[in-house]
Order: C-alpha cells, then sequence, then structure tokens
C-alpha cells in the first residue's frame, strides 16, 4: 500500500484525486487531505435540498459532488479527511468495521475511546467525529471518511441548513447527527497537522510494507483536467441531481406570490406563479422566459436584468424574486 499526503488546499482537486488513483492506478492507496470549507455532496443527492444558498455563495464555500453515495457533509481546515483506494477481492465492499477500525485504534491510542456505530459512523460518547462512504468501480473500490478535529460547528450547522418544505424528490437526505471535535477529547493538545502525522504513523505501524507515494507532475495534470472537466463544472454539482419539484411562497408589497418548479437534470423544465399579485402583462410570459434555464441564481439574474419585472408584479423587486426561487 502506498501512503499519500495530498497538500492540495483545493475541495475539487482533492475530490477528484479519488476518482484519479481509482481508475488510473493498480495499487492500493491510503490518502489523507485537509480541504478548505466546502460541501461535499452525495452522488445520489438533490445539492440545492441540501445546502444553505445563501450562507454558501456568501461564505465562498465549494460544493463538490463525490461519486460514493450518503449524506452530504461539511469540510474545513478543521476537518481531517482520509480514503483508502483498494483492489476489491469481493469481500471488502460494504465492509466498514475494516476500513474505520484503524482509524479507532490509532484515537485509541491517542487516549480517546470511539466505536463504530450503526453503519458507517464512528462515535465518540454517542457523539458523530466521523462519516463514512464507499463506491466501486471495476473491481476497485473507495473508501473513505471525515474526522471531525477541530471544525467550527457552528458554521457545519448554518452551511447544511437547507429548508425541506421547499423541495420534493426522492433523492438521498442527509440525517443530521450530534457532532463533536476529536481535539476536545485530547488530554495533551495538538492542532489537526500533528493529527495528520500520527494517522500515518499509525498506519504504517500495521502496514510495514507501505511506502510514501507523492503525487507526480503528469498525475496532478490529469487530475487537474478532471477538475476542469467534471468536478468542478455546474452539470456535475447541481445538474447532476435527480428530478425535484420546488415550490415556496411568500407575501410582498405586491400581494402573495406562490411559485412551483420541476427541475429536470438541474434545469427548469416548468414553472407557475400563482398568487393575488397585479400585474400589467401576463404572467405565462415571465415563466416562458425562465423555462429551460439552469436552476442557478446567476443565470435567473441574468434574466431578470433584462425584464421589466414590474410589469409582471407590481412593486416586486429582482431581489425579491431571487429570493423566492431559492
Amino acid at each position: 500500500m502506498y501512503i499519500v499526503d495530498n497538500n492540495s488546499d483545493n475541495a475539487y482537486f482533492n475530490i477528484a484525486s479519488e476518482e484519479y488513483l481509482l481508475k488510473n492506478k493498480d495499487e492500493d492507496f491510503f490518502m489523507l487531505y485537509i480541504n478548505p470549507p466546502s460541501i461535499i455532496i452525495g452522488k445520489n443527492q438533490n445539492t440545492l435540498a441540501e445546502i444553505n444558498t445563501d450562507y454558501v455563495n456568501e461564505n465562498n464555500i465549494s460544493v463538490v459532488r463525490r461519486l460514493s453515495g450518503g449524506g452530504a457533509v461539511y469540510h474545513c481546515h478543521g476537518n481531517l479527511n482520509f480514503s483508502f483506494i483498494i483492489n476489491d477481492n469481493e469481500e471488502s465492499f460494504m465492509d466498514f468495521k475494516k476500513f474505520t477500525q484503524p482509524i479507532i485504534s490509532i484515537l485509541d491510542k491517542m487516549g480517546v475511546k470511539a466505536q463504530l456505530s450503526g453503519r458507517n459512523d464512528i462515535l465518540i460518547d454517542d457523539k458523530k467525529i466521523s462519516g463514512n462512504a464507499q463506491f466501486k468501480s471495476r473491481g476497485r473500490m473507495i473508501h473513505h471518511g471525515t474526522l471531525l478535529f477541530s471544525s467550527d460547528l457552528s458554521k457545519l450547522e448554518k452551511s447544511l441548513k437547507a429548508n425541506p418544505l421547499k423541495f420534493k424528490d426522492k433523492a438521498t437526505k442527509s440525517v443530521k447527527s450530534r457532532v463533536a471535535n476529536i481535539c476536545d477529547y485530547l488530554e495533551n493538545p495538538i492542532d489537526i497537522y500533528e493529527f495528520k502525522k500520527l494517522v500515518i504513523s499509525g498506519i504504517l505501524e500495521v502496514n510495514k510494507d507501505c511506502k510514501i507515494y507523492d503525487l507526480t507532475e503528469d498525475d496532478k495534470k490529469s487530475i487537474s483536467k478532471l477538475v476542469e472537466d467534471k468536478y468542478f463544472t455546474w452539470e456535475w454539482n447541481y445538474g447532476y441531481s435527480p428530478k425535484y419539484n420546488y415550490s415556496n411562497e411568500e407575501k410582498f408589497a405586491c400581494g402573495l406570490v406562490q411559485v412551483y418548479l420541476l427541475i429536470e437534470e438541474g434545469f427548469i423544465s416548468s414553472i407557475k406563479f400563482y398568487g393575488d399579485f397585479f400585474g400589467k402583462r401576463d404572467i405565462a410570459e415571465l415563466e416562458k422566459k425562465i423555462t429551460g434555464i439552469k436552476h442557478d441564481k446567476k443565470h435567473i439574474e441574468d434574466v431578470l436584468k433584462n425584464t421589466d419585472l414590474d410589469s409582471y408584479f407590481a412593486g416586486i423587486t429582482s431581489d425579491e424574486l431571487l429570493g423566492l426561487l431559492f
């Protein structure tokens, strides 16, 4: 097994690195990385139904979809991420204990008593410090997990707080849990980089044949190309979301406005406005302008810039309408 201490501070690059090592290498890898503030969405999730869009945008939080299923997780510089990328012997996939036990043993040596709970969570005192997920492809698999070390838990909560009443779909939903930081259970304080060194040492101790692998320039170029083609794209991070319905209503100066949207592959396939508002022009004209574009603030904002909105909703502003649509 090779150990990759991935020092990139780019969430798109780090998530793409997993796919690159999975599909372009034959060896087994254990990789560690720390992401800047970001939300990592499960493959089968509706992105907008999982995130607090306004908070995410205001705080420049990256949103990246991963290959594996499961729920959305918040990453930041206080969160250490680990990945086992291996050849599957048809016995490893869905065996979460096999991959979490080395981490639990490392924590135990640090004086922290942790345990695997349910299928894929590591807990300390009934509080979640690690969520895990897996993905399999052509005889190889990824097992990856988070390790909350010194995360800002208030930002975690704010980032993932979406309004469930606005969305109706069959996508995988995140399960909110009581969470905690590992650092709060350490007798002697250390920072996350010292913690990372201890994790590497722990893996080396039980895998005597492990070697350190540094990503080559060719590796980095290939991963960057994968980021450009896939992981940085709206189509992957938002458009890949399953079909869903979105609805919302708000009382404005012009009256009550209700909106109902059907979103398919991230695009608005239909939209209807209802309410007791007044307007000089038929609202169906505005609905036609918005139909067929991405369910994305920037694209709808571009449409509204060239629209006399007051002729459809007397007294409503562009920002107010955007707030209704997200």
